[in-house]
């Protein structure tokens, strides 16, 4: 049985308490969990921002509109809220996207520019041939190479074997079959990687590369593995557009240049490039009268990719976190520290939004009792990391007891754990502050495959069911947290040993935020 397991039961049982143990008014856990499941405000939430404001990518207008929407619906439920700029960002808007294949046949393709992409010249149509990247023995292979690619559009991504996710090979192929597809596949990716690297380059340094050989246009497929689905990131490029085909329309164009067949294209991409925005976090606060100086933080990021419209990332995570706020202000007005939420912007290009926040109130960090973080998708919260915090098996075997049994007994522990590296998310950016601060791991619904970074990321996407019960959880976490007689413990477990270097895990430092684009295009 684990230590939190045992907390769990024995505090179920009334057993045990710690000491000092706040006295829980359980009539309004009641009210707080009754709302939360019956409510139908997320659902609202979701579509004004993913239907009428849309993907909010760091630059375009769209963030900024989402980040005055936050504002005033906040302002609305009579919680204060502000937005603070941080530094930043080259300015974009996306436009419109077409890609026509003229020969060896007339058909419409798939594809979308890439963040920050530029546009076809003056926006217009732009034709040309098509040629492949090819694999090279070494630098000097490739630096004679180069110049054929002026006036052409390249292939820039690597073949795939198969169209397939491995989970359909896995479930039809005979056993060999499968075992071979995989050998292969990886094979493959070794041999593409380990030839760009003699040819003294890789997927961000060549763009740049065929930009300065007179390349016209770059295409590329992030395919995700799963059916249709390609990750939507941000062009290196600075003069020419940069398109990602969807993965069964570039292994088409890569086919037929494999046959020594010359497709040709005709591409329109229109962008927007304009003077450099703000760059925004949006601060939320229920201010206390008892302990107004001490904070329970809810943390969720703002910003998104825009291949799809940012709902799983991380859309739900952000109305998750207006919906506890709205929840709390109703049921728990006065609580005994004050609650605050930060909804960061610059999350995907390195935390920069909640790492210029801790930079910019570092008197603060000390008074942050325990911070809660939701990013990675839909689903029911499944997993919580101690992150080395020695003391966060107590807090968590305790609240758990207060948590709808369906929402408890779904949730696995790892205490005291260790904080790892960087973090993945924006809880990484307190703890080199010792905040206690926690991700609360969603449960996949296909997120790695499917909706992570892709175009399908969308409303549609999003299970209410578990977002509700998200909606409980932590809004009983907070309640929770605010009650505790004293600050969440701070005590520091010893981190494993590092087998390689012989030593232990150090606790990780602080890293300056990006506070503009430049070292990004760089």
């Amino acid at each position: 049985m684990t230590r939190t397991r045992f907390f769990i039961l024995l505090c179920a049982a009334g057993l045990w308490a710690a000491p000092a143990q706040a006295q829980v008014d359980t009539n309004i856990i009641a009210q707080i969990q009754k709302e939360a499941a019956n409510s139908k405000q997320m659902e609202l939430l979701g579509m004004e921002l993913m239907d009428d404001i849309g993907p909010r990518l760091m630059g375009s207008p769209q963030l900024a509109q989402a980040s005055n929407w936050l504002v005033s619906t906040y302002k609305k439920w009579g919680i204060a809220a502000h937005s603070e700029t941080y530094g930043t960002w080259k300015g974009w808007e996306r436009g419109e996207t077409e890609v026509v294949m003229t020969a060896p046949r007339k058909v419409q393709l798939q594809g979308i520019q890439l963040a920050w992409s530029p546009q076809t010249p003056k926006g217009k149509d732009l034709e040309a041939e098509v040629i492949a990247l090819p694999l090279l023995r070494d630098s000097l292979a490739f630096q004679s190479w180069l110049p054929s690619a002026k006036g052409k559009i390249v292939l820039i991504s690597k073949p795939e074997l198969s169209g397939r996710p491995e989970s359909s090979w896995k479930e039809a192929a005979l056993e060999k079959d499968y075992k071979n597809f995989l050998d292969s596949k990886q094979k493959s990716a070794d041999i593409w990687n380990e030839q760009l690297k003699r040819m003294g380059t890789n997927f961000n340094k060549v763009q740049q590369q065929l930009e300065d050989a007179g390349a016209v246009a770059v295409l590329s497929s992030y395919w995700s593995g799963g059916w249709s689905a390609n990750r939507i990131f941000g062009t290196k490029t600075k003069k020419i557009p940069h398109i990602d085909i969807r993965m069964e329309d570039y292994q088409m164009l890569y086919r037929f240049t494999g046959r020594g067949i010359t497709p040709k294209l005709r591409l329109k991409a229109t962008s927007k490039h304009s003077a450099d925005q703000p760059a925004l976090n949006t601060i939320a606060e229920i201010k206390s009268s008892v302990k107004p100086e001490e904070y329970v933080m809810l943390s969720a990021h703002l910003d998104s990719w825009d291949g799809g419209t940012g709902a799983t990332d991380n859309g739900t995570g952000t109305i998750l976190m207006m919906e506890v706020m709205r929840i709390l202000k109703q049921h728990y007005p006065n609580p005994k520290r004050s609650i605050i939420v930060g909804h960061w912007g610059g999350e995907e290009q390195g935390l920069n939004g909640s790492r210029g926040y801790v930079a910019d109130h570092p008197d603060m960090m000390p008074k942050i009792s325990v911070l809660f973080n939701q990013d990675n998708g839909t689903g029911r919260i499944n997993w919580i990391n101690g992150l080395g915090f020695l003391d966060a098996y107590d807090y968590f075997g305790r609240w758990f007891a207060y948590l709808p049994e369906e929402n408890r007994k779904e949730i696995k522990t790892d205490f005291p754990g260790n904080p790892g590296g960087r973090g993945g998310s924006d809880y990484a950016a307190f703890i080199p502050y010792d905040v206690p601060a926690f991700f609360l791991i969603s449960n996949s619904w296909d997120y790695g495959t499917y909706t992570w970074h892709t175009g399908l990321d969308t409303y549609d996407k999003i299970v209410w069911e578990d977002i509700k019960r998200n909606a409980a959880t932590i809004a009983t976490l907070v309640y929770l947290a605010c009650e505790e007689p004293a600050m969440f413990s701070r005590k520091k477990a010893a981190l494993p040993m590092d087998i390689k270097k012989g030593t232990r895990m150090s606790w990780p430092e602080s890293v300056a935020p990006a506070r503009n684009s430049e070292a990004y295009f760089k």
